[in-house]
């Protein structure tokens, strides 16, 4: 008498664990429910809780399940996948893949009045797109530095459903107007197809929330929501240098995205050939679609940034201290609206019109204007100074009030002011990991927004490098 499926099944299982560790298969097997054995057509149905379990298993297990299941079940057995990602709502998508061809194709199907996808079932659903409603192409000016990035950009967003230039890689220096860019796009994109789920997310809040997936044993949920955004704009991913598990759960969302003809918008300070410590397989992929470089501003378009927010604020600046603060503040659009904003924030205070003697007041405090980039070293003596400790007290493992403060200030300045990724930083301020500094600059955002006293201090702190040789 043959053994029942469920009997079969639980074999094969049976057969999994030995050949895979303890983690690999509560991860990856332990979530697969055995649904039904079709003898007639030989094929087996099972669940899995997202997309990407099905890809992971297909990649990196196709030769184990196809040779225990062929011990179990008999030679031609074919395997069906149902991605379960809501049961309540039985939101589904019925995947086939042979496993005895390791070459698999994905072939949706649909039920009834199913939709074709799980990723169109899921689209009604609003999601807030994070962006900055304020950072659009209005408002970008275009230059000689930045012509070619923002005329694609404009042509994404205008049409994102075409696959040219995806996906687009942005890279240039601080302060030239990426995230500024990027925004516009997603901004863009959102006027035109209210329906399209966009998304903006900086490097490192991607990898706290996957950080804080893996302590809530949430992954496949946060690579499920991942896999449903039509647009995905990612800021500053140098952060994911030497970052091994982001980079690798970032990579398989990336192929589903791609994949599905989603649109990928990535921005970073350095093109991906100097992307040190990131693996050639994300590299590639990268580099696959366009690379556009933003250059700094040079002076005249400094000037018509200048001119066109004097414009919309309702200011009123002589034309020799515009030409002053575009000289003097190296080419960072940054800089350029620090500058404004503390002349406007003076000639309040002072009751005193904006002149030549006024701006260069402003610009020594507001600009740095050497070209000695800052060191940790640079960073740590200026925050020990403030807070009255010792380098040797904030690299200790003391968890002592003052020396966590200063440690985690630190921390934060450095992911600010320096282009080390997140693990050199913690490596040279205390001897911590990546995920520490990630954690610290966390910390010190949040208590910017709320603590006054605090955000005081540290723009203090600021001033202080500016005023640097």
């Amino acid at each position: 008498m043959k053994p029942s499926s469920d009997a079969r099944w639980d074999q094969s299982l049976a057969l999994i664990r030995k050949n895979v560790t303890e983690q690999i298969y509560n991860t990856w097997f332990k979530p697969i429910v055995f649904e039904q054995f079709d003898e007639a057509q030989k094929m087996i149905l099972v669940q899995v809780p997202s997309p990407f379990v099905y890809e992971y298993l297909e990649e990196n297990f196709v030769d184990l399940l196809s040779k225990v299941l062929h011990r179990c079940f008999g030679q031609g057995i074919g395997l069906k996948y149902r991605v379960v990602t809501d049961k309540e709502h039985n939101l589904s998508q019925d995947i086939e893949a042979d496993p005895t061809d390791v070459e698999q194709q994905q072939k949706p199907r649909t039920k009834g009045n199913q939709s074709p996808s799980i990723l169109d079932a899921a689209q009604p659903q609003q999601i807030d797109s994070q962006l900055n409603p304020h950072l659009t192409f209005n408002n970008y000016i275009e230059g000689d530095s930045n012509k070619l990035p923002r005329s694609v950009g404009m042509s994404i967003a205008e049409h994102p459903n075409t696959m040219q230039f995806n996906p687009m890689f942005i890279y240039g220096p601080s302060g030239c107007g990426k995230t500024h860019l990027i925004n516009a796009i997603g901004v863009k994109t959102t006027q035109i197809y209210p329906q399209k789920r966009v998304l903006y997310v900086s490097a490192r809040l991607f990898q706290v929330q996957y950080t804080n997936a893996v302590l809530q044993n949430a992954v496949n949920d946060f690579i499920a929501f991942y896999q449903t955004i039509d647009m995905l704009i990612v800021d500053d991913i140098q952060e994911w240098v030497s970052a091994t598990k982001t980079q690798e759960t970032f990579f398989h969302i990336f192929n589903h995205l791609f994949r599905n003809g989603k649109r990928i918008i990535l921005a970073s300070d350095r093109p991906p050939v100097d992307l040190k410590g990131m693996p050639d397989r994300l590299l590639t992929r990268f580099s696959c679609g366009l690379i556009a470089e933003l250059e700094k501003p040079n002076t005249q378009l400094c000037i018509d940034i200048l001119e066109n927010k004097i414009r919309r604020d309702g200011l009123r600046i002589p034309r020799d201290v515009i030409q002053l603060i575009s000289e003097t503040a190296n080419g960072s659009v940054r800089d350029l609206q620090g500058v404004i904003n503390s002349l406007m924030a003076y000639s309040i205070v002072y009751n005193s019109e904006i002149d030549m003697r006024l701006a260069e007041r402003v610009i020594k405090r507001a600009v740095k204007i050497d070209d000695h980039p800052l060191t940790i070293d640079d960073i740590l003596d200026k925050v020990c100074s403030h807070y009255n400790v010792t380098p040797e007290q904030v690299n200790s493992k003391s968890r002592k009030r003052d020396y966590v403060l200063a440690r985690q200030v630190s921390m934060y300045l450095a992911q600010k002011y320096t282009k080390m990724p997140a693990s050199r930083i913690g490596k040279l301020v205390g001897n911590r990991d990546h995920s520490t500094v990630i954690h610290s600059c966390t910390q010190v955002e949040k208590r910017l927004v709320t603590d006054k006293m605090f955000s005081a201090e540290v723009s203090s702190i600021e001033n202080s490098f500016k005023l640097k040789g």
